[in-house]
């Protein structure tokens, strides 16, 4: 399962888990959200729905790259440095070609759609 998000002049994909949140966030495409940053190692997105947190738990090899969602929050994060799982986050996959465009600084639409 993979998606296309764009904003500012970047596109990029991620692959996404096969998980119930990631196949909750799919149901939901295509969307469009704001991105804007979070802290100095992430970018995050709120969703207009909070997504399923069924079969979510801790994980492990937290790293830059991670897609996930904060269910307390109900937002997407967008990792881009290293960071540590905290109760509540849920990983729904991976991007895809590195983290370039979450460097970008500053608040943008952002486009979510699935790749067929």
């Amino acid at each position: 399962m993979r998606i296309r998000l764009h904003f500012s002049d970047h596109v990029f994909t991620a692959l996404l888990d096969d998980t119930p949140s990631s196949r909750d966030l799919l149901s939901m495409l295509p969307l469009t959200l704001t991105i804007d940053d979070y802290s100095t190692n992430e970018k995050i997105a709120y969703l207009p729905r909070k997504l399923t947190e069924e079969g979510s738990g801790p994980f492990g090899n937290e790293a830059a790259g991670d897609l996930c969602y904060y269910a307390p929050w109900g937002n997407l994060a967008l990792f881009h440095a290293g960071y540590r799982y905290s109760r509540g986050l849920i990983r729904l996959g991976r991007l895809e070609g590195g983290t370039g465009p979450l460097l970008t600084r500053g608040r943008f639409p952002l486009g979510v759609e699935q790749v067929e």
